[in-house]
């Protein structure tokens, strides 16, 4: 008989310990280790790294012929630019967000799309395949040509996969499936990271493509070992808050496509619908110009998007002011108030400064400084900035603006939607001139501020 041991897994990044202790070693989170009960010498453990098919020779890099295979298309648009152009045979999508943001939504709608042309398979396991039913019927979808699992067993996954062989198959969700070569419980570190990996091994010898639901902590990260997201191929989250209508889907990892790409949606009573100009999600209709606003040239992905900065300024009541930033980093609005003081003069120092990214969005890249410190300004002095504004740089602790990547497709989307002047970085200005776009270039801080005066 298997001998049943003992282990502690970590919550965090599935780091094992062979006894119970307060503080994880591998990445010194507290409170974190689980018990896991696991057997030593799993049955027919000589055949769970078995080849599914006959393992291939040892071959040169040079000797090997890279076939440009075509992409399989979601028959979703927005859904297809995050994965960088659609699915691609054998690889494995992770996609993770908050419970009833829409993902199982979003890939019901994808496999009815592809049914007509593509053999679809949908394996559930938190929801009956009625239920399945229901929800696609509430949604108007056609759902007769999709074949549904109602299974969490990875063995009678594998053989349902290896027989059917469709073209896309969804596992909903990764942390119900179970194998029985484990002891532990659906959803441990140990099943999810061993139920990913034969799962992954599987996409990649059969040419399956695999898109797997995944759980999020409290924390909003991936729930189960930090490995999952190394063994698949493609990261994606889902984002917004579940009060308002619009999702955006970001890849974080693609190893098909870019990094960073967003995808928008409106959730509506017909599901999911992709947003055709997402720009206009992230702008403020404002009936008159008002102080604190700036409008930035932000890039997501290969995706230029406009957002509006707002910036509130106000005197504080307090000895220590309060800096809130909502969609940038907090510890940069606190660095580019120092570099405002310090090169252009402009002192917050018993002032409160409230920052936010319109529409819900969240901005990590550095370009969106300069653009910040306007809607600062603007605030501060209580005057507006010029109609049709708008602005793009990063500004470094000695008040110099770098370039931007990607310069000159920014400037065309705010060209395109109709804005006249565009503060930018020197080594951004376009060598001809954009019809419609009057370009402000500056070198410092102070040059753009002299320029608003």
């Amino acid at each position: 008989m298997a001998k049943i041991k003992t282990l502690f897994a970590c919550s965090e990044c599935g780091g094992i310990s062979p006894k119970w202790q307060g503080q994880c070693s591998h990445c010194n989170a507290w409170n974190t280790l689980e018990e896991q009960r696991e057997s030593a010498t799993p049955a027919h453990a000589e055949h769970r790294y078995a080849p599914l098919t006959a393992s291939s020779a040892l071959r040169s890099l040079s000797d090997v012929e890279a076939l440009e295979l075509p992409r399989i298309s979601t028959g979703i648009a927005e859904f297809d630019r995050v994965l960088g152009g659609g699915l691609v045979a054998g690889a494995v999508v992770l996609i993770g967000g908050d419970p009833g943001i829409g993902k199982s939504t979003l890939l019901l709608q994808a496999l009815v799309a592809m049914s007509g042309a593509e053999r679809v398979l949908y394996v559930t396991g938190e929801e009956s395949a009625e239920q399945v039913a229901l929800r696609a019927r509430r949604l108007g979808l056609s759902g007769g040509s999709v074949d549904l699992f109602a299974e969490i067993r990875l063995e009678a996954i594998q053989a349902a996969l290896l027989a059917q062989k469709p073209a896309v198959a969804v596992i909903d969700s990764i942390q119900t499936v179970y194998s029985s070569e484990l002891t532990s419980a659906p959803g441990s570190v140990s099943q999810v990271k061993e139920c990913a990996a034969q799962l992954t091994r599987l996409a990649k010898q059969a040419g399956i493509p695999i898109v797997m639901i995944g759980h999020v902590t409290k924390d909003g990260s991936l729930a189960g070992p930090r490995v999952l997201e190394h063994i698949v191929d493609t990261v994606l989250y889902f984002e917004g808050d579940t009060h308002s209508s619009f999702r955006l889907v970001r890849a974080f990892k693609n190893r098909f496509g870019a990094v960073n790409e967003l995808g928008v949606f409106a959730m509506t009573d017909r599901g999911l619908r992709g947003v055709s100009n997402p720009s206009a999600l992230f702008l403020s209709q404002h009936a008159t110009q008002v102080a604190g606003s700036c409008v930035m040239a932000t890039q997501e992905g290969t995706r230029p998007l406009l957002v509006e900065i707002q910036a509130l300024v106000d005197t504080a009541h307090v000895p220590n002011p309060r800096r809130l930033s909502v969609g940038l980093e907090g510890n940069r609005l606190a660095m580019l108030l120092a570099v405002l003081n310090r090169h252009a003069g402009v002192s917050t120092h018993d002032q409160d400064v409230f920052v936010n990214a319109v529409g819900g969005v969240r901005i990590t890249e550095p370009a969106a400084d300069l653009a910040v410190l306007l809607a600062i300004i603007s605030s501060l002095r209580d005057r507006p900035l010029p109609p049709g504004l708008v602005a793009f740089g990063e500004v470094g602790l000695a008040g110099e603006v770098r370039p931007a990547p990607r310069g000159q497709e920014r400037l065309r989307e705010a060209a395109k939607l109709g804005f006249s002047i565009a503060i930018i970085p020197k080594a951004n200005a376009p060598r001809q001139p954009i019809e419609g776009l009057e370009v402000w270039a500056v070198d410092r801080l102070q040059d753009a501020l002299d320029r608003l005066r």
